[in-house]
């Protein structure tokens, strides 16, 4: 009789402070009849019991809205991890070790989920999983897409010793004429983090530098990011017509 593997203890985190300065309360801020934040929660409540979600904020409103949709708030974060210089690497151990000593669990996996993302999809969450167990070379698996637009053919500067004249950015683009024939461009958009806790627990600064990192690529239309008042109707708007799926919502027929 052969048996299943066990499934890896994954802490999921949401940070959520409090002082934004972009979009004040954005956090918390109404999206299609749901605080922001909800939408978070509620992906991680569907992703099994192996997950284990944590919100990690510094403030109490965003704390009590987080509860009130069923996110666990077990700790408030330090005011010295809450300002504009502290880097997500220090807040995410700082999660981490509170929780692994809070639960008494040792956790295997740290899934990050920033609030500003809600277009998420459980399916995508556990490929990024699977992928990161099934390849022991990997620190962390991350989502991407590929952009509406490809900045190798269309991206520009000013020229350094005269500003009024542009030239490429990317050498790569020199010399082509056709948009089909730059190759694909990827981007990092923030749907999702996979990482070893281990790999986590050792981080100093920069995931991406520090790490091996694989990807799973999901469209475009999923990975809108929130950071100013337009991209909140733009979800709104590509949510209500079925382009993208927000956890929870139900399409109007």
């Amino acid at each position: 009789m052969t048996t299943s593997p066990l499934q890896p203890q994954v802490l999921a985190i949401i940070p959520a402070r409090g002082g934004s300065k972009g979009l004040p309360g954005k956090n918390i801020k109404p999206l299609l009849g749901k605080p922001l934040i909800a939408y978070s929660i509620s992906i991680a409540a569907m992703l099994g019991e192996n997950v284990t979600c944590v919100v990690s904020t510094d403030d109490a409103d965003i704390a009590e809205t987080a509860r009130q949709f069923g996110g666990s708030v077990p700790f408030m974060r330090p005011d010295e991890l809450a300002g504009d210089l502290a880097p997500s690497s220090v807040v995410l151990r700082h999660a981490l070790e509170t929780m692994e000593s809070l639960t008494e669990t040792q956790f295997d996996l740290v899934l990050l989920l920033e609030p500003t993302s809600p277009t998420r999809t459980v399916e995508s969450i556990r490929a990024a999983i699977d992928s990161l167990q099934e390849s022991p070379e990997l620190d962390g698996v991350i989502a991407v897409s590929e952009a509406f637009f490809n900045p190798t053919w269309v991206g520009v500067k000013p020229q350094k010793t005269n500003e009024n004249k542009l030239e490429r950015y990317f050498s790569e683009g020199e010399n082509v004429v056709r948009r089909q024939d730059v190759p694909r461009f990827l981007r990092i958009n923030g749907n999702f983090y996979v990482w070893r806790a281990e790999f986590i627990r050792r981080l100093e600064n920069s995931w991406f530098d520090e790490g091996v990192h694989g990807h799973v690529e999901i469209p475009e239309t999923q990975a809108f990011s929130i950071d100013e008042e337009p991209e909140f109707r733009i979800i709104e708007a590509i949510v209500k017509a079925g382009i993208a799926p927000l956890p929870g919502y139900q399409v109007e027929s």
